[in-house]
């Protein structure tokens, strides 16, 4: 009896492991996956053209906001700090709500949030809003600018250039060449 249980001791425990190993390989992987996309966020700032008017200011930011459930945890702060965009601060911050976005330059729309697309892209419109998505098709097929498609564990671009378009923002060609082109054409 006592031979049973410790094998059965050890059974759990080998599970246990096997569970944890394959937590921590996803989270791993996930997590080198944000730092992929939080590299992307931050290159955006390279290759798209903000009009004078998305700046309210002389001194104020560049701001990269993330709208809903943070994905890239502290990574997207760590790609930015000290970071400047034409002399301007690069700052991150987190919304919970579209309503919070007074000021920001690119916006990262979490997957959690794509169902709301319909009330997200509305309230932005007017406004030179880089807007940046990984989640599934629905959000290129809706209006989101960039989305960050992962395919055969690589990361590549889908870019709505009538979208960047209404918003009043120009993708250099060096971004677009790479890009799937989507609504609107290669204008």
């Amino acid at each position: 009896m006592a031979v049973l249980k410790a094998r059965a001791c050890l059974s759990r425990l080998w599970l246990a492991i096997a569970v944890f190993a394959a937590t921590a390989s996803w989270a791993a992987a996930a997590s080198s996956e944000y730092q992929v996309k939080a590299v992307f966020l931050f290159n955006f700032t390279q290759f798209v053209e903000w009009p004078p008017e998305a700046f309210p200011g002389p001194d104020t930011p560049f701001v990269i906001g993330v709208l809903g459930n943070d994905p890239f945890g502290p990574q997207l702060d760590e790609v930015v700090r000290g970071e400047t965009v034409n002399k301007r601060p690069l700052v991150v911050e987190r919304y919970r709500s579209v309503t919070e976005i007074h000021h920001c330059n690119i916006l990262f729309i979490g997957s959690a949030e794509v169902g709301h697309l319909e009330q997200i892209l509305p309230a932005l419109k007017g406004r030179s809003i880089l807007t940046v998505s990984d989640a599934g098709a629905v959000a290129g097929e809706r209006g989101v600018m960039i989305r960050l498609v992962t395919e055969s564990n690589r990361i590549r671009l889908r870019i709505d250039v009538g979208a960047a378009k209404a918003g009043n923002l120009t993708i250099s060609s060096k971004l677009l060449r790479p890009a799937e082109i989507v609504g609107g054409g290669e204008g």
